[in-house]
């Protein structure tokens, strides 16, 4: 039976059992998802509607904050109403309040109807969609600033994290627009920002993702950043003039300081960037993770003490081959550690064996008050990346004592012969270390 399966679907196989980790990790958590007007008009916007359904489908709690900064401007010049913006904040008075509730509404109602299809032969078929919107945002007005009366302009006071949290769990997606009321009974107009980052911090959501006109995050270069810290943010937003741009690098930046533990910012222009970004180990955009006190970094020869002091117990068990100081003064550049003010907690080598094609994974050791945070996997994905930059497309490692957490990170026990013939001829026979290979 298995001939008869076509390379299309073997690769859709392997990729789907590949996504199930990532499955499985997304399964009830709360993310907040928010995406600006100039989306809703893309043409990829219907693909970005079936990655919505997939995830609630998937079990995802989903928050959708929507914008409607071109529809706004549409209906304002449409209807000859003076635009008055100041310190780059649009000043709301009665008739263009008329104007955003016009936009807001019209493509509230828009976006829920596209939520809720579910005909024959589409992706989004037997869904069965509940969208959720109402007062779960309460504003307040931005008052007048420098002398200006940015009247009907407001900014989030709270959100109603009962209310939305409630519907989350009755299995709706939550559309919120980017307007609020005030106790009095007025409407205020929003920021798109203002209003994902207070209710990504006020459900203490474990994901804020930001759909934008580009891949990711650029660097100067105009190269995707991959992943970065939140300190890496606040740099770019000092480098970057755009504002718009700085709207979204302030919301990452508070969201992070605030509790929330990753931010991804994702191209809505390219099909299946929101599920590649969630569901694969390199992802399509950029992940903006909070700051640790925690820093992860190439080992330099200042460290040489600090490593021979986090292994030498593992050492003296056996567990790991005694190393020299003179021999790890010549390997320091192959090491990678975790720092934590100033004292080593972690480190992992790398040593390639590129005439081969692989490289050998070595030295993972987290010290025994750190265990179980996660420092091994962190390691061990930036050793893979190193891996990469070598065009490595493998990772070899040897163990004595820890075969089943390899396993679990995608190793595949496999024999000695397998290994490259100069680490063949080093294999130590006495200690009988298992063998365990892993693609990258």
């Amino acid at each position: 039976m298995m001939d008869n399966i076509t390379n299309s679907e073997q690769n859709y196989v392997k990729w789907f059992r590949n996504a199930a980790p990532y499955i499985n990790a997304h399964r009830g958590k709360t993310v907040v998802l928010m995406f600006g007007g100039e989306a809703v008009t893309h043409p990829n916007f219907a693909n970005i509607i079936h990655d919505i359904s997939l995830l609630r489908s998937l079990g995802v709690k989903l928050v959708v904050v929507h914008g409607a900064r071109p529809q706004i401007e549409d209906r304002i010049a449409g209807r000859g109403i003076e635009r008055r913006v100041e310190n780059n904040v649009r000043v709301t008075d009665a008739d263009t309040l008329v104007a955003v509730k016009d936009a807001t509404g019209s493509l509230r109602l828009h976006i829920e109807a596209l939520l809720t299809t579910g005909l024959a032969n589409s992706p989004m078929h037997g869904s069965q969609i509940r969208v959720s919107t109402g007062n779960f945002v309460i504003a307040k007005p931005m008052g007048v600033r420098d002398g200006v009366d940015f009247k009907y302009t407001g900014s989030v006071r709270r959100i109603d994290s009962d209310g939305i949290n409630m519907q989350l769990d009755y299995g709706s997606i939550v559309l919120l627009s980017p307007i609020g009321y005030s106790p009095t009974g007025e409407v205020f107009n929003l920021a798109l920002e203002d209003v994902a980052t207070q209710t990504a911090i006020a459900l203490k959501a474990d994901k804020l993702i930001a759909l934008t006109d580009e891949a990711g995050l650029m660097d100067k270069s105009g190269e995707l950043i991959r992943s970065c810290s939140v300190r890496t943010v606040r740099t770019l937003l000092d480098e970057n003039d755009c504002h718009v741009r700085q709207l979204l690098l302030r919301a990452i930046i508070q969201s992070g300081e605030h509790g929330v533990e990753r931010c991804h910012c994702v191209s809505y222009q390219s099909d299946s960037a929101l599920l590649q970004e969630l569901f694969t180990r390199d992802g399509s955009g950029t992940l903006i993770a909070q700051d640790h006190k925690e820093q992860l970094r190439t080992a330099t020869i200042d460290d040489v003490g600090g490593i021979l002091e986090l292994i030498a117990p593992m050492e003296a068990e056996g567990i790991l081959v005694k190393r020299s100081r003179e021999l790890l003064e010549i390997e320091i550049s192959q090491f990678i550690i975790i720092e934590k003010e100033d004292v080593i907690i972690a480190c992992a080598a790398l040593y390639p064996y590129t005439d081969a094609g692989c490289g050998e994974l070595a030295c993972v050791v987290t010290h025994p008050d750190y265990r179980g945070g996660n420092r091994a996997l962190r390691l061990l994905n930036a050793i893979e990346k190193e891996a990469k930059k070598h065009h490595l497309n493998k990772l070899f490692v040897l163990t004595t004592v820890s075969a089943h957490w390899f396993q679990e990170q995608g190793f595949v026990e496999t024999a000695i012969a397998a290994l490259p013939k100069g680490k063949q001829q080093m294999y130590n026979i006495q200690r009988n270390s298992k063998v365990f290979i892993k693609d990258i």
